[in-house]
């Protein structure tokens, strides 16, 4: 699609791609590229499940209708999921996604030791590969335990000159088990979801990757805090808020800043309201945040979807 601006002697050539845009200024003085941009938003819809598993129900058709509003409308590029069901559930999923415009035809459906709820990933862009972990072991009290969800991971490529590598996570939850601390429990998935992570990073400093997920903890607790890091390689809390449409962007004021809105999580038992939903990001690729495209999605009825908000971040897809 190619427009004149009249009077300036600029054309604009403007491509396509489905929701992505890439910009071309045609100029006497040279050319000028707007890089492509694209967005990753993670979302733990809550038992999403077409037939009854167990003593868990099959999630209300309201509800799945309201997971698919929420998701058209933040029209993510990618798309990682938790506590999804069988791959019977994804496709239930994908099939109204795309009765909204969206979508998807790469995906990745982790099995991990919990036979009920799965960690997903829905793509428009390829899968170039995929290294999913679905049976890390972790020792606790001189006995052995598996990571319950596994951790998925896999690469995407954005275009020719972009690629990133996606962790997708689901820590234990603060539900109590009889069988060890569900704090412990967390802790030792973090540190060896850390470990994939350093094993990453020390190859390759300057990598690509995001982990994103459900994380069950707060910022300030030991989980969260060891998977970010303290020494090289940590990771950045990219710490998405909540759009309430005040004309703060530019704000410098760290204190105001930091009373934003970032509650991503409810706990209905004690009433609560919690950052449990992350997305962080390796060094390299953080220097690639469009924090104008950042964000914890707010809906009206957002609680019919899901106990969880869906969080989101937008990258240019270039190198810097």
């Amino acid at each position: 699609m190619t427009f004149l601006l009249r009077g300036f002697g600029i054309k604009l050539v403007m491509i396509f791609p489905r929701h992505t845009v890439l910009m071309v200024l045609l100029a006497s003085s040279g050319v000028v590229i707007a890089a492509e941009s694209f967005t990753v938003a993670t979302f733990n819809v809550e038992n999403y499940f077409i037939r009854k598993f167990g003593t868990r129900p099959v999630k209300s058709e309201i509800s799945r209708a309201k997971v698919a509003e929420a998701i058209a409308a933040i029209r993510p590029d990618v798309l990682a999921l938790q506590e999804m069901g069988r791959p019977a559930a994804l496709l239930d999923l994908r099939q109204r996604l795309k009765a909204k415009g969206l979508d998807y035809p790469h995906h990745e459906w982790v099995i991990g030791p919990d036979p009920a709820i799965h960690l997903a990933v829905l793509s428009r862009f390829p899968i170039i590969k995929t290294n999913s972990h679905t049976n890390v072991i972790y020792l606790l009290d001189r006995r052995r335990f598996k990571v319950s969800r596994g951790f998925g991971e896999i690469q995407l490529r954005v275009n020719d000159k972009y690629e990133f590598t996606l962790l997708n996570a689901h820590l234990k939850s603060k539900r109590r088990v009889p069988v060890a601390s569900e704090a412990e429990m967390r802790l030792s998935e973090a540190r060896a979801l850390r470990t994939i992570i350093e094993a990453r990073l020390k190859a390759h400093p300057d990598l690509n990757v995001l982990v994103v997920g459900d994380l069950n903890d707060t910022p300030g607790s030991r989980p969260i805090r060891g998977l970010i890091g303290s020494k090289a390689p940590r990771l950045v809390d990219l710490r998405p808020f909540e759009r309430s449409g005040e004309k703060l962007a530019g704000l410098k004021n760290r204190k105001i800043n930091s009373r934003r809105i970032t509650w991503t999580s409810f706990f209905q038992k004690e009433d609560s309201y919690s950052r449990f939903d992350y997305i962080l990001a390796g060094a390299g690729m953080a220097r690639e945040l469009d924090r104008k495209g950042t964000y914890v999605h707010a809906m009206a009825g957002w609680g019919v979807a899901s106990d969880h908000r869906p969080v989101v971040a937008r990258f240019v897809a270039e190198d810097r």
